[in-house]
């Protein structure tokens, strides 16, 4: 990888939907020369996916923003929580941290129903061993979380 591989992973990362050809014009590429990198950071396991995050309050739904504690279980090793945790619903960001637990995982969840439905997956299939959840009341600014 080089800066212009770096840089195009910083747009993909604001925008993954971004056009090649502005994809290019942004790195000072052209079209095919970005649409070659990223074919070529795909192929070689840099790019792991594209995704689609979904609102769970689209629809008027004032939904929950959570952030998650997780200890893994012995037997769960990083790269396996990872490859799971990323594929559940809700899942907006997930940090290895230092200190008391391995991860600080950022969710949303429409309602506490679907909360717990996380929170069950999160320790079903993600290897999870231990979580502590605390529910985002607002941010910054007054504003609700986001």
């Amino acid at each position: 990888m080089d800066a212009i591989d770096s840089e195009i992973l910083g747009a993909l990362r604001e925008d993954a939907r971004i056009s090649y050809r502005d994809l290019g014009v942004r790195v000072g590429l052209s079209a095919n020369a970005a649409a070659d990198r990223v074919r070529r950071m795909v192929r070689d396991g840099v790019i792991q996916g594209f995704t689609t995050l979904i609102d769970p309050t689209a629809g008027g739904r004032p939904g929950l923003v959570v952030f998650i504690d997780v200890t893994l279980r012995l037997d769960t090793t990083n790269e396996e929580f990872e490859r799971v945790v990323l594929r559940l619903p809700g899942i907006t960001e997930v940090v290895h941290v230092t200190g008391e637990h391995d991860y600080l995982v950022r969710a949303r969840a429409a309602d506490p129903a679907a909360l717990d439905a996380l929170l069950r997956a999160l320790k079903r299939d993600a290897g999870v061993a231990q979580s502590s959840t605390r529910i985002a009341l607002r941010a910054a600014g007054g504003g609700p979380a986001r």
